[in-house]
């Protein structure tokens, strides 16, 4: 059926143009208003807004998990006795002796490559990190001329004729070295390192030179090239600990200073990751890692004075201070000077005194 001329009545000319005839003194055209959309500036923010939120409630989720682990006993971390309030880590400074070892699943050893002392101060919320080239010739009122990473393992040897843990006698050496007071002691072997480090996706460096070394015995296959790089946990390893080269062509060797800077290099790259929001998602099996593969006696309820107290601070409110020396095979002996510079930046910072970095108004 054919709706050209069909039975309706034909439309009026304002019902043809759309618009409604009404009758009435008071009637007017319908007027639909536009929704404005909001401007690019009132996107920008609600954008950064939710972002802002987004962060917060990863930090927060973050120490959530941190105190959940520790008061569940899921991470099995820490000495569980009490601690006073006037001890508390967020009110007293304290210092922590780190070592690291290069025990691994195919290298059980306990020598120390890594021997540093932090210093921390709640007030400032700041940090002092001392690191001592593993070759130093110690030579100490007490205690045998030797090597310095060399005393964690006599220490473990003789635990059971002097009834004293190899890391108490750690402290009370160190302490009496470096003049100061050693509250803890916490011993990270190097499988703890490298798992960390791959938790976090990895860590960027900026290598400096070629660092080729093999060892078939303890399976080492160091090859890592110049320029910026993202390096794995074995990677990483690798790059804080290369000495020498046996490859041909051989690259250049490297001595306890040099890695002692690519330890604080490798440090400040992994505190930016784990303060970002990549990071902090992460630290969960962050902290699984180093738990399996730490021994600390700091006590539960302290490692959390420590969280609420330093989760805060700032990189460049930690200085690392370095000892230097000169090399003369097998040792290396420190320069006085450089070693008097440490003990004083550990004690400024113990005193109160912020880091020269954050010192500025």
């Amino acid at each position: 059926m054919s709706t050209k001329n069909g039975s309706l009545p034909p439309r009026s000319r304002d019902q043809r143009s759309g618009v409604s005839r009404h009758t009435g003194p008071s009637s007017k055209p319908a007027v639909r208003k536009k929704k404005k959309k909001p401007g690019f500036l009132a996107r920008l923010g609600r954008m950064l807004l939710i972002l802002l939120l987004l962060s917060a409630l990863v930090v927060v989720g973050y120490f959530l998990y941190l105190y959940y682990k520790l008061d569940s006993g899921v991470l099995d971390t820490g000495v569980d006795k009490p601690v006073a309030a006037a001890n508390s880590a967020k009110v007293k400074p304290l210092t922590v002796l780190l070592l690291g070892t290069d025990y691994r699943p195919k290298h059980k050893s306990y020598l120390t490559d890594v021997i540093m002392v932090v210093a921390l101060n709640p007030q400032t919320e700041s940090a002092t990190i001392v690191s001592l080239p593993r070759d130093t010739y110690m030579e100490l009122d007490g205690y045998k001329r030797t090597k310095i990473n060399e005393y964690y393992t006599r220490f473990k040897n003789k635990e059971d004729t002097s009834g004293i843990s190899a890391e108490d006698e750690m402290k009370t050496m160190m302490g009496k070295y470096l003049g100061v007071n050693i509250d803890y002691v916490t011993v990270l072997n190097f499988q703890g390192f490298r798992e960390a480090v791959d938790e976090l996706g990895g860590v960027k460096v900026d290598i400096s030179e070629d660092m080729c070394y093999t060892d078939s015995v303890d399976g080492t296959d160091i090859n890592l090239k110049k320029g910026p790089a993202k390096l794995d946990g074995d990677e990483a390893l690798d790059y804080v600990r290369y000495r020498k080269s046996n490859c041909k062509p051989k690259t250049n060797a490297s001595d306890d200073f040099d890695r002692n800077r690519r330890q604080s290099e490798v440090l400040h790259s992994l505190m930016d990751q784990v303060q970002s929001l990549g990071g902090a998602v992460k630290i969960g099996g962050v902290l699984d890692a180093i738990n399996d593969n730490m021994e600390t006696d700091i006590e539960k309820d302290q490692i959390k004075n420590m969280i609420a107290a330093y989760w805060k601070m700032s990189k460049d409110n930690v200085e690392f201070k370095p000892v230097t020396g000169t090399w003369r095979s097998p040792y290396v002996y420190i320069n006085e000077e450089a070693l008097d510079a440490a003990k004083q930046s550990l004690k400024d910072r113990l005193g109160g005194a912020a880091p020269a970095a954050s010192a500025a108004p």
